[in-house]
């Protein structure tokens, strides 16, 4: 099941054609990105975002910003391409999958011989394997958590992990829409996710598309809903996981770990094997991005706020790895304690010992 591509290249790979995702629900608009200013502003401003997603548009948009300068002699093409990466880079800094793809698409420049077209053309290669990759990697996802659902169960949700966030089906709605085409019964609570409503606005989008049965709640019910009785299980993405387990994703997902536990209700997170960053050792180290706080005081253009109040507004927050209950990748489910600590070919993470491989 592929709901919406909400990432590509455009028809001649000059451009990344993104579905704009400030724009929804209420409009479906597609952008084409042709510079390198396009591309930082679109990630920058959240019309493309998600983990898996912004390391796509990362590693298109070197190759968008190199198009024009192929006469350059390598030695400038390569620091361009340098340049830009570390320009990218700094857009959004604690999603790890913008770095990694950037740098291997970096890698793959570096080695390459001949001119800078041929350079350029090596490059949107690796860009192209990037984005084929990682649908892949989201029906792996799909497939390895789909045996933790049950016909009839109701799955909490946050923030948006969906075909929107990747180049593919998701990462947390993977098994959701894996289950869909098996002829489970899965419904969907999704939190509304405050400030930006990446829950209300995205995910219900997507998954009204796709058929699936969604309810919208606001984030400070959540706990209502678990005593109640209305949620089996939580499943979220991921924006970094480090050595120890500790997980960096939207802000509102270490709340809603802690209501799962005193609640008794299993707590999953979803996300590919190159969004796990063993060189840091436990969630203190994850540098947490600080968005502008006008995202809180106002929703949209209309201001909520009193005048003159201030506001605080970190895009995320880190749950320990001991309110996680199993880690979904697309190398299969690795449970506590974890110990990601080896790095594989090309960057690629993986654990030293896991479960359910």
């Amino acid at each position: 099941m592929q709901p919406i591509q909400a990432i590509r290249w455009d028809a001649d790979q000059r451009s990344v054609r993104i579905i704009d995702q400030r724009r929804l629900p209420g409009e479906f608009v597609e952008r084409d990105l042709a510079t390198l200013e396009d591309v930082r502003e679109a990630i920058r401003t959240l019309a493309v975002r998600g983990a898996p997603a912004l390391g796509i548009a990362g590693a298109m948009g070197v190759c968008v910003a190199l198009a024009p300068h192929v006469a350059l002699d390598r030695h400038a093409f390569l620091a361009m391409a340098r340049s830009a990466a570390t320009d990218l880079v700094a857009t959004r800094p604690t999603a790890v999958n913008l770095a990694w793809a950037v740098q291997r698409v970096l890698r793959t420049g570096a080695r390459t011989p001949g001119p800078p077209a041929s350079i350029l053309d090596a490059m949107r290669a690796e860009a192209s394997a990037i984005l084929a990759e990682d649908q892949v990697m989201c029906r792996r996802i799909g497939e390895a958590g789909v045996p933790l659902l049950r016909d009839g169960a109701s799955v909490l949700t946050h923030c948006n992990a969906g075909a929107l966030a990747t180049g593919g089906i998701g990462t947390a709605l993977a098994p959701i829409y894996v289950a869909a085409e098996h002829g489970l019964r899965v419904t969907v609570l999704a939190t509304e996710t405050r400030p930006l409503l990446q829950g209300s606005r995205l995910t219900a989008w997507e998954l009204g598309r796709a058929g699936i049965e969604t309810t919208i709640i606001t984030d400070s019910s959540a706990a209502a809903r678990m005593r109640a009785g209305d949620v089996d299980l939580c499943l979220v993405g991921a924006d970094r996981i480090v050595a120890n387990g500790d997980c960096a994703n939207k802000i509102g997902t270490y709340a809603l770990a802690v209501l799962a536990h005193h609640h008794g209700i299993p707590f999953y997170v979803a996300a590919p094997t190159s969004t796990i960053d063993p060189s840091l050792p436990a969630g203190e180290a994850i540098a947490i991005e600080e968005r502008d706080p006008g995202e809180v005081l106002s929703l949209g253009e209309v201001r909520v706020a009193a005048h003159g109040a201030r506001a605080r507004n970190p895009a995320f927050d880190v749950t320990p790895a001991e309110l996680i209950s199993a880690i979904i990748t697309d190398q299969g489910i690795f449970r506590p304690p974890y110990a990601f600590t080896v790095k594989g070919p090309e960057g690629h993470s993986f654990v030293a010992s896991a479960s359910d491989l």
